[in-house]
């Protein structure tokens, strides 16, 4: 995906509709980061729309989410996944630089994931995942606001596969990294569970490797592919 305008500013809209059909797989990127510049007056919003259909896979890898200073951003994404399907989606949000050197200037980043599974007999509800990040509001070296850390990463996973054997090994993982993770399993639906990992750490290096590693894993056992290489930089 090419931002045709190069960053989101203030009351830009962005919609993005994707439809992986039965039988198909797909790997989405974007070119570069998603930068979220100034939003006086209004906030920058980006709406998604996913749909997998039965024995699709989806691998949605976008790079970092950039909110600079005095930027707004919403990102609400809807994502209906068949119970045969597969879905993994990773995301990490950083904050931008700022002239005098300074982070989290940023005003407000809010992001909400409503994960559907979908069969022929109507649509439940697996997962809502809302996060809201308000810096000036908070002290960011205190407790209660990301435990004093500057950068988040998210994964998300929905397949049939996922159990607690999983959900377990990734949480071995990722102590091998620099960063405060945790792991947790969402309800089961129609044979079908997702696992929620949120990571906080000071660095995007070191979170697009946490994710790499934990997507390289089923990206082995379940469809013996090597991990991902995208090779923009």
């Amino acid at each position: 995906m090419v931002n045709p305008g190069g960053a989101y500013l203030g009351a830009d809209v962005f919609l993005i509709d994707v439809e992986v059909e039965a039988g198909a797989e797909l790997l989405l990127t974007t070119q570069s980061a998603t930068k979220v510049y100034r939003t006086p007056g209004a906030f920058a919003e980006q709406g998604m729309n996913i749909k997998l259909g039965e024995g699709s896979r989806l691998e949605l890898m976008p790079d970092q989410l950039i909110a600079y200073r005095e930027a707004s951003y919403r990102q609400n994404s809807r994502i209906s996944v068949h119970p045969t399907s597969s879905l993994v989606m990773a995301e990490v949000v950083t904050p931008g630089w700022s002239p005098d050197g300074a982070t989290f200037k940023y005003e407000e980043v809010r992001l909400r994931n409503e994960i559907w599974i979908e069969d022929g007999n109507g649509a439940n509800l697996l997962a809502l995942d809302n996060l809201r990040i308000l810096p000036p509001v908070n002290d960011v070296t205190g407790m209660g606001f990301m435990e004093g850390f500057s950068h988040l990463g998210s994964l998300v996973v929905v397949d049939s596969r996922v159990d607690q054997g999983l959900a377990d090994e990734l949480d071995r993982i990722v102590r091998e990294f620099d960063a405060y993770t945790g792991v947790s399993l969402t309800m089961t639906i129609a044979g079908t569970t997702g696992i929620v990992l949120r990571s906080l750490s000071n660095s995007t290096e070191e979170l697009n490797n946490l994710l790499g590693a934990c997507t390289g894993v089923l990206r082995e056992r379940w469809y013996g592919q090597a991990p991902l290489n995208l090779r923009k930089y």
